[in-house]
């Protein structure tokens, strides 16, 4: 899926659950968070992989739920520390769409299976093109990539720095 939709399929879920709950439109932090968390695999895993070779697929990693999992538990752990339970469900719930529509067609008829990106490293990820479709001439768009996640992942990590330091 392309960024874009990775958003939409994470964030129209929230947006219904808070305008039926709150009866008003989402803050945006918690935008902000969906973001983030519906591309936060890809922000991790694209460039390990396509950029570093340190990872054997795109698709693992913070792809994978024996990564993702323990993650997410911390994730839910700083929310209830820092009191901000919604804003850190609503950043797993995103993490998780994401792993989701990834991986939603081995899920259906006729003969459902659990893509093995799913339950990386224990099953060997699903067999890939070296190069991604999305790479582009001189892979141009897998440094882009990587230029972007690098901005998104220093923002967030200057961001949580400081509310580590604000909190703790």
């Amino acid at each position: 899926m392309l960024p874009l939709e990775h958003f939409i399929v994470a964030f129209l879920p929230v947006l219904g659950y808070v305008l039926v709950r709150d009866g008003r439109l989402p803050t945006l932090r918690l935008v902000a968070l969906v973001f983030v968390g519906s591309q936060f695999p890809d922000l991790i895993d694209k460039p390990l992989a396509h950029q570093f070779g340190v990872i054997p697929s795109g698709r693992v990693f913070m792809h994978s739920l024996p990564v993702a999992v323990p993650f997410l538990a911390a994730v839910a752990l700083y929310g209830w520390k820092t009191d901000r339970n919604r804003l850190s469900s609503a950043f797993a719930f995103a993490h998780l769409s994401h792993l989701l529509a990834d991986n939603y067609r081995p899920l259906l008829p006729p003969s459902p299976t659990v893509s093995p990106d799913l339950l990386w490293p224990f099953t060997p990820p699903a067999t890939r093109a070296p190069v991604p479709h999305w790479a582009g001439p001189g892979g141009i768009n897998v440094r882009l990539w990587t230029l972007f996640s690098a901005v998104v992942l220093a923002v967030c990590a200057y961001v949580l720095v400081a509310d580590v330091r604000e909190h703790f």
